[in-house]
């Protein structure tokens, strides 16, 4: 049976991580949760903790729909959790590390950011599958009771079946429109976008501080990306690998340091 850490960066509290746990678990799945104490949204693949004499602090939780399903809160970042779970912390070590569902998409430059994303790239480092999945909120009026987790959930475990013909280092970033299953338009590959719909600025800068503040770009949405098709009503899919070797040729790096 393929055994899958379920983690994320929005803490273990969080109600995507509980409905991805349920389905994964509901589709025959040997899961295990493992994710953080508390929010660490933003953290990509950091492995920082809290340790007490020495010691990474992991406490035993029990989640609401999910009896028989062992979860920890770990005081670290989601990469941490999937990181030492590959080394038996949590019991045999996964196959799988699956990361969400996350609290908005992470698509296009803010991948580069994500702890969703970082927990699975870590895992396809040290020899699990992994797969990213997150749920675009763009209404920013609801509240999480009215979000479609289970939608998101349900392209996840759809997904978990391709996996095993994908070489091992192979990330899958699955980002869901927040609607009801029937009402998304389907599942496209995609590319990353190039910009995002909005940015970060400098707002106020003063004696010993720096205040940031997001603004809209006005940039047009890509044809075939994932921010473009998302905006459409498709789930998109794209696969990452977490370490590789840009496709470049190099000047003569002898005569450059000759040079100097």
């Amino acid at each position: 049976m393929t055994r899958v850490l379920i983690t994320n960066d929005d803490g273990i509290e969080a109600p995507g991580l509980h409905r991805l746990a349920f389905a994964a678990a509901a589709a025959g799945f040997d899961v295990v949760v493992a994710a953080p104490a508390r929010d660490s949204s933003g953290a990509s693949a950091a492995i920082s903790a809290v340790a007490q004499d020495g010691r990474i602090v992991v406490e035993e939780r029990k989640l609401p729909d999910l009896d028989g399903v062992p979860a920890y809160a770990v005081t670290g970042t989601p990469a941490l959790a999937a990181l030492i779970a590959t080394r038996g912390a949590f019991g045999d070590p996964p196959d799988v590390v699956l990361s969400g569902v996350n609290r908005g998409a992470n698509a296009g430059p803010a991948v580069l950011h994500s702890g969703t994303v970082g927990a699975a790239l870590t895992g396809a480092t040290y020899g699990c599958h992994g797969l990213a999945v997150s749920l675009d909120l763009a209404d920013g009026d609801l509240t999480d009771d009215d979000r479609h987790w289970d939608t998101a959930a349900g392209y996840a475990v759809a997904l978990l079946r391709l996996l095993d013909g994908l070489p091992k280092e192979t990330v899958l970033n699955l980002n869901v429109p927040d609607l009801p299953a029937e009402q998304v338009r389907g599942l496209c590959r995609a590319r990353f976008g190039r910009f995002g719909q909005v940015q970060m600025r400098i707002a106020e800068r003063g004696s010993g501080f720096v205040r940031t503040a997001l603004e809209d770009t006005g940039a047009r949405l890509e044809p075939g990306t994932d921010m473009a098709l998302l905006a459409d009503g498709y789930a998109t899919v794209t696969p990452l690998q977490p370490l590789g070797e840009a496709a470049v040729d190099l000047p003569d790096l002898a005569g450059l340091l000759t040079a100097v």
